[in-house]
């Protein structure tokens, strides 16, 4: 159950970093989640670093998933951008 939970939170997370995201990103639904499950790792690993481990719910996961989504948005952009 707790999978299915990311996914889900992976999601959401993909989708707020979409909206907020300037450019059009051709992303299905599983790449979406993908997106926001990948960018919630980075953001969780660079806040642990930080901040030091945090454990239950926070605001501060929420923001740094979605900015770290953010920033994978920006690195595929620069790189396709390269091509």
């Amino acid at each position: 159950m707790t999978l299915l939970y990311f996914v889900l939170f992976g999601l959401v997370v993909g989708l707020i970093a979409r909206a907020l995201f300037p450019g059009n990103q051709s992303l299905g639904w599983l790449g979406t989640a993908g997106l926001g499950m990948a960018g919630s790792l980075i953001g969780g690993f660079l806040a642990g670093l930080i901040a030091g481990p945090n454990e239950g719910f926070a605001w501060a996961g929420w923001v740094g998933s979605i900015l770290g989504a953010m920033l994978l948005l920006g690195l595929s952009q620069l790189a396709n951008r390269r091509k």
